[in-house]
């Protein structure tokens, strides 16, 4: 399938989501809330592919929200019916905010790889990924502010868990830019490459790692990790118990020794594809 705002290739194991509307600052139009979703959600469910990458094409990683998407409804309501127009433009929030909810869900690692500008809604994306990797040119800035408006898409409940509370509140109350190294400091990206061409190549090397081991081990971690994040310790200890005495797959752990000791790659079965 194609889609209007990005390409989608899936090679070993990978599937290489990758933004090619540079002459627009790979802006997010609203064929971009749709596809995104869908294309996502299509890996997850038909177990195509066991890691998934986001990149971009061009200078920058993205600008952000499209212009197009505040212009197309929702900001000038019924003056005469103010409150129902409010009503309606919460539910073209929520369905903005599902775009990078499908990340955060889906059964494989998110790896994103940013070079120059991670803006806005670009912020939003990164921090639904699994893990994040920047170019030495890379910045983050949570530009909503400076345009009159509080971030709505994922920010603050993603950002605050990953940062401390103080920068997140910095970057969004000043919508300065948060530049790679800085980031990398604070623990917003995991690593910094010299050029984007180093990114990518550094970060597809990372997403071949993840998709050599059990595809079953992975996604358990995925689940774990997400679910620690938001429960007690007791229930995500709870959890994790629950979920390896009715999946730990013995055979897999059998296959990583076997191939271990006999010095070669181990061969996995991959995750069932999931009926819709």
């Amino acid at each position: 399938m194609t889609y209007s705002c990005f390409s989608l290739e899936i090679a070993g194991h990978i599937a290489h989501i990758r933004f090619n509307r540079p002459e627009k600052a790979n802006s997010m139009t609203m064929a971009f809330w749709r596809e995104l979703p869908e294309a996502v959600n299509r890996i997850s469910n038909s177990a195509e592919a066991r890691v998934i990458v986001i990149s971009a094409e061009g200078k920058h990683f993205t600008s952000g929200m499209d212009i197009s998407v505040f212009m197309d409804g929702g900001l000038d309501g019924d003056p005469q019916n103010p409150q129902v127009s409010a009503e309606a433009f919460r539910y073209k929030i929520r369905a903005l905010q599902e775009t990078f909810s499908a990340l955060e869900r889906a059964r494989q690692p998110v790896l994103a790889a940013i070079q120059g500008g991670a803006i806005g809604a670009g912020v939003d994306l990164a921090t639904a990924c699994d893990c994040r990797y920047a170019s030495a040119d890379a910045f983050f800035a949570v530009q909503e502010t400076a345009i009159g408006m509080t971030a709505d898409v994922g920010t603050f409940p993603r950002l605050v868990r990953l940062i401390p509370e103080g920068w997140a509140r910095q970057m969004a109350y000043t919508a300065e830019r948060l530049p790679a190294a800085k980031a990398k400091e604070i623990g917003l990206v995991n690593e910094v490459f010299d050029t984007p061409e180093a990114l990518l190549e550094g970060v597809m090397a990372i997403a071949r790692k993840i998709a050599a081991h059990s595809p079953l081990a992975v996604t358990g971690c995925k689940a774990m990790a997400n679910y620690a994040r938001d429960h007690s310790t007791a229930d995500a200890l709870d959890y994790i118990a629950v979920w390896n005495a009715a999946m730990l797959r013995p055979d897999d752990i059998r296959e990583a020794y076997l191939a271990r000791g006999e010095k070669r790659e181990p061969v996995f079965d991959d995750l069932k594809p999931l009926k819709r």
